[in-house]
């Protein structure tokens, strides 16, 4: 049998990833079914999760950080009356209460103290790391460590539905934001407790307008030996910056910055990130403009 090879690849894919699968073996199939040097993921989902995983390829690794710090819309389940130990489906069901009548105004009432900038302490089943171990190991010892609370803004925070047990949400927040801690928190605050029984990524900022794709679609595009349906599939690099100011160099500007010269450039006041182009219109890399002078953050290699 012949070794596969693997081809270089640069640009985004928005997979949908699956129910029961994790991020790294999504993105390790992704990767297998394109062919792809080189890819990477841009912020987990557990595998009791679904929704979308952006995949960038080759290049598009490069500006992958950026879309870590991306604001993200989830839709869940909270299940009331228990918690869990790991604030999820999956694990043990614990301190079972009953559920208080709650009227509408009453669980508006508490879904508003939680709007806004809140405080969240992590959960221990989570892959931060402390003195170098992730939390979640430490978790399966049995041991718990203390965690420092972090602040996180919660854009959108709407009851979409309810049943006597379920309450279905609509979450809009930035980085760094635990569903599973935010819907244990509501739960203490409405006295009966609550778990995420399920949770969906309906978006990543700035791709909410765009398609995700399955694993299943993809496979049937693999086999049928088509890399041109699959790479159609497949956004530009700087899809990823729409907000990020751009600016086009010319020849010899190119020549100077891909030898790391820094030099004058017409741009008023200082920008933290630009997005740099060829005269042909080509995405080249990042940018900042300093006192008038433009120096690169990451230039990329076609």
């Amino acid at each position: 049998m012949s070794r596969r090879r693997f081809r270089k690849l640069d640009g985004i894919l928005l997979l949908d990833k699956g129910l029961g699968v994790s991020s790294n073996k999504a993105l390790q199939d992704a990767r297998f079914l394109f062919e792809a040097e080189k890819a990477g993921h841009t912020g987990s989902l557990d595998p009791l999760a679904s929704g979308m995983l952006p995949v960038c390829f080759g290049e598009a690794t490069k500006v992958s950080g950026l879309l870590l710090d991306s604001d993200k819309r989830y839709l869940t389940t909270a299940t009331l009356g228990f918690v869990s130990s790991t604030g999820d489906a999956e694990g043990e069901k614990l301190n079972p209460r009953p559920i208080p009548d709650l009227t509408e105004a009453t669980i508006e009432d508490v879904l508003q103290r939680f709007r806004g900038e809140i405080s969240q302490i992590p959960p221990m089943h989570s892959a931060l790391k402390k003195a170098g171990q992730p939390l979640y190991k430490l978790a399966r010892q049995g041991i718990e460590v203390e965690r420092e609370p972090r602040h996180v803004t919660i854009h959108e925070l709407t009851l979409l539905e309810r049943t006597p047990t379920t309450l279905n949400f609509a979450v809009t927040c930035s980085k760094g934001t635990y569903i599973r801690t935010l819907v244990e928190d509501i739960g203490e605050a409405l006295g009966c407790g609550a778990y995420v029984s399920a949770l969906r990524r309906e978006r990543v900022d700035p791709f909410g307008a765009y398609p995700m794709h399955t694993l299943e679609s993809l496979r049937a595009l693999a086999d049928e030996h088509s890399f041109a349906a699959l790479d159609a599939l497949l956004l530009p690099i700087d899809a990823a910056l729409p907000n990020v100011t751009a600016l086009t160099l010319t020849d010899e500007q190119v020549l100077r910055i891909r030898q790391g010269q820094r030099f004058e450039v017409e741009v008023t006041g200082d920008c933290e990130l630009l997005r740099l182009y060829d005269n042909a219109g080509l995405f080249i890399g990042l940018g900042s403009v300093v006192q008038g002078n433009l120096s690169v953050r990451r230039l990329l290699s076609y």
